[in-house]
């Protein structure tokens, strides 16, 4: 897939077969978004969703900077308006996230520098984080009076309630370290070799079956933290006695006991 130029706030281009990168393309505000680029994300998460040829898609920002979440000067237009037109666009936002999160292939968010309000949905939102050592994360909303209220549920998911309320009311700035120690991302690299880590991630996912993947994040998304009650096993048990009769199954086992690559990865 080659770079779309009918986008004006993202680059979007192949990183390797299968593998496309959708880049934030605002680095002179560090990859702040507003109404443009929130809908260009979703537009373009829908596509990618639906195309066959896509595996994992990576997000990351151009510059110095992940992104600085959202554009004060759009929040600042957003304080003068209507009720019914900031819910119109908070409604937009919530979407947007929903795309990512709900996107049938692997996400992997690219992470240096600031990642800071809506910048840490962002990264909450894809199922794997990798950050350089620079990176540094804020929830800083309540700083303009306003609250993480979109991203809310993405952060919580991601480090938990107890930690997700800590950032959203100190707005706390806190380094790569403790962003791994408390689940914001998962790994932390040198910034040289994030790219490195990046596709080292990217191959690990290319290994497993795209049927599989996608299975895995329609079943792990109606699972909570808590008793395994009887309606949860027999959700489990429906969804894999359903998926062990796919071809992509007869084909993993096939190439497992043949000690051949699997029919999905690409050569």
């Amino acid at each position: 897939m080659s770079d779309r130029h009918d986008l004006q706030t993202l680059v979007l281009s192949q990183r390797q077969a299968g593998v496309v990168q959708l880049t934030m393309n605002r680095p002179a505000v560090f990859n702040a978004f507003d109404e443009a680029m929130i809908g260009e994300l979703g537009a373009v998460f829908a596509r990618l969703s639906d195309d066959a040829s896509v595996r994992v898609i990576v997000l990351a920002g151009e510059g110095k900077h992940f992104s600085a979440g959202a554009d004060l000067q759009w929040m600042q237009r957003a304080s003068t308006a209507s009720v019914e037109w900031n819910l119109e666009d908070a409604r937009r936002f919530a979407g947007m996230l929903a795309l990512i999160e709900n996107c049938p292939k692997p996400t992997v968010a690219r992470i240096q520098g600031a990642a800071l309000g809506g910048g840490v949905g962002l990264a909450c939102a894809c199922d794997i984080a990798i950050a350089a050592d620079n990176a540094s994360f804020a929830v800083s909303e309540a700083k303009f009076g306003i609250l993480p209220a979109v991203i809310g549920p993405y952060v919580t998911n991601a480090v938990g309630k107890r930690q997700a309320r800590r950032l959203a009311l100190t707005t706390t700035r806190i380094k790569a370290a403790e962003a791994l120690a408390i689940g914001l991302v998962q790994q932390v690299v040198a910034l040289d070799q994030l790219d490195a880590a990046v596709d080292a991630t990217v191959a690990e996912l290319l290994a497993g079956g795209p049927n599989a993947q996608r299975e895995i994040k329609q079943l792990f998304a109606q699972l909570e933290v808590g008793p395994i009650t009887a309606e949860v096993r027999e959700l489990t048990a429906m969804t894999i006695s359903r998926v062990r009769g796919t071809d992509e199954a007869r084909e993993g086992f096939a190439a497992f006991l043949g000690k051949r690559p699997a029919n999905w990865i690409p050569q």
